[in-house]
This record gives structure tokens, C-alpha cells and sequence, in this order.
């Protein structure tokens, strides 16, 4: 994808949020396909210094790329932190999960807690397709916690940017 992780220099110690190296937190997701449209895909990620980025790319009726970058506070980042905690997504192995497919793929990328999870997985349609793989337990709390994450990032992309205030 478009968006991509760079480790701080090895030098630095802290953050801009006070984060020690130990501590770092990094989220990247990314869905997508190449078809009759050509690379169509959303991608966001949260950086350690409160970075959001978020691309959209759908070429249906003709529609252009859409960029956005904003900086978030460590409330922000603190609850992304505890969805994904809550989520308990850390213990999970995509081994069983569908691999990608035609239809598309879906990345989900977490550094936190000292730990770096990276998972791999075909589009899913609708829980029947959650239900129906080999691991549904694993795939659901992946499925579910995707959710949260990009209503989330459409809720602070959609607010910050916004034409006219409310």
C-alpha cells in the first residue's frame, strides 16, 4: 500500500508523546483489490507521534484518490490502544484464515506492548463468510475489531476535515 512505517531513528529514546521505544504503538490497515476499476483500496494507520493517515482509492464513477493526514492527541490514540487490547486480537494466528484471494486482501499491521502482529486475510463479505472459515472464533474478533477501528477513523477523518461546522 501507499502508506508505510518507518521506525524512528535508533537514537531517539522518546516520542513526541513521551513514549519510550519499549512503548511504541503503530497500527496499519489496509483492504483492497485490483479489478475492473483498477487498485482500489482504503488504507489508514496510526503512528506513534499521533500521526492519522488515511488514503482512499476507488476509481468507481471516475473518482479520485482521497488523502488525508491529521495529528491526534493521546486520547485518541489511547483508546485505539484499548480497542485493540480489548479485542484481544494479540492472541490470535491467521494461519486458518482465508488467504487473499480475487476478491481482495486485508492487512491489519499492530506494534504494541513490545509485540508486532501482522495478519493477512481475504476480503470478508458478512459474518456468513466469518462463520463459515476455518477458525471462526479468531476471524470474528479480526472482523469485529476492523469495524471499530474504521468507524473510528471515519468519525475523526470525517470530523476534521468537514466543510461546514455544525
Amino acid at each position: 500500500g501507499l502508506l508505510r512505517y518507518r521506525k524512528h531513528h535508533p537514537k531517539s529514546r522518546l516520542s513526541a508523546h513521551g513514549m519510550s521505544d519499549e512503548e511504541e504503538f503503530y497500527v496499519r490497515y489496509y483492504v483492497g483489490h485490483k479489478g475492473k476499476f483498477g487498485h482500489e483500496f482504503l488504507e489508514f494507520e496510526f503512528r506513534p507521534d499521533g500521526l492519522l493517515r488515511y488514503a482512499n482509492n476507488s476509481r468507481y464513477k471516475k473518482a479520485m484518490m482521497i488523502r488525508k493526514e491529521v495529528y491526534v492527541g493521546t486520547a485518541v490514540l489511547d483508546e485505539v490502544k484499548r480497542i485493540i487490547e480489548l479485542s484481544e486480537i494479540i492472541k490470535e494466528n491467521d494461519a486458518s484464515w482465508p488467504a487473499p484471494d480475487s476478491v481482495g486482501r486485508q492487512e491489519l499491521e499492530v506494534v504494541i506492548a513490545n509485540q508486532h502482529i501482522s495478519f493477512v486475510t481475504s476480503k470478508i463479505g458478512s459474518l456468513v463468510d466469518v462463520e463459515d472459515s476455518k477458525d471462526p472464533d479468531g476471524l470474528k474478533l479480526f472482523y469485529f475489531l476492523i469495524q471499530d477501528l474504521r468507524c473510528m477513523v471515519f468519525s475523526l477523518v470525517g470530523m476534521h476535515f468537514k466543510i461546514k461546522p455544525i
